[in-house]
């Protein structure tokens, strides 16, 4: 039996295209080799991959961690400065890379109960002066409330931790990629995306044109991504 697993509170995300000719090989590459070397590191719990739906990335991969911490840990450090020589053939195939580490600030609802087949993201900065409040209303009233969504696995906020993300490794040297512009990211795990054109959707979301947060937020991103593949840590 699965034993349950405590909150992960770090996240390491990696928005990515891949070299078209190329997509196969790198799938195959970080099922059978890195994502089973990833989620081996002391500290990490489960890694995802995720497919882009209309004009988002290829790819995001995910790997969720006991927190930030664990991505500026020994074990991880070792294996990031250590690529395979698959590992360094595979990510010179990586194009327009975003790679960000993040801590937990809030999170309302539920694990899926196996995954959730499609990931809602919204990437974003909030205007000088507005900080506090926007996460006070993000935290205590907008995620309780699409949690509550029929759909809705569980909704999460994170703030990027700017001193992990931007440690230079070996990996980062051959890949370029750097954190993104967005310093927050809200992740809603979902079941369906008929639910984003839901009334009800609709209604609960702070984003929206006319939401009351909409005008405190820069560099609004939004994204849908379908699962492709995921893996948890080994059991004890």
């Amino acid at each position: 039996m699965k034993k349950e697993m405590k909150e992960a509170k770090g996240l390491l995300a990696i928005w990515a295209d891949v070299d078209e000719d190329y997509r196969v090989e790198y799938q195959k590459w970080h099922n059978c080799q890195h994502m089973t070397e990833r989620v081996s590191i002391p500290g990490f719990q489960v890694g995802r991959r995720y497919q882009g739906i209309g004009e988002a990335p290829d790819f995001l991969m995910y790997y969720e961690t006991d927190d930030s911490k664990v991505l500026s840990g020994a074990p991880y450090m070792h294996a990031i400065n250590h690529p395979t020589p698959w590992t360094r053939e595979a990510i010179t195939h990586l194009r327009n890379i975003v790679r960000s580490i993040y801590r937990l600030v809030s999170s309302a609802g539920k694990r899926a109960p196996t995954e959730a087949s499609y990931v809602f993201i919204i990437r974003f900065n909030i205007a000088s002066g507005n900080e506090d409040k926007v996460i006070q209303r993000l935290k205590e009233e907008h995620l309780p409330r699409a949690a509550t969504l029929s759909g809705v696995y569980r909704g999460r906020l994170y703030e990027m931790d700017d001193e992990v993300s931007n440690i230079t490794t070996e990996e980062r040297k051959i890949h370029g990629g750097k954190p993104g512009l967005q310093r927050f990211l809200a992740f809603y795990e979902i079941s369906s995306l008929d639910l984003l054109a839901s009334k009800e959707w609709k209604d609960s979301m702070e984003w929206a044109e006319d939401g009351a947060i909409f005008k405190k937020l820069e560099n609004l991103q939004k994204e849908s991504y379908w699962l492709d593949f995921s893996m948890y840590a080994p059991q004890d």
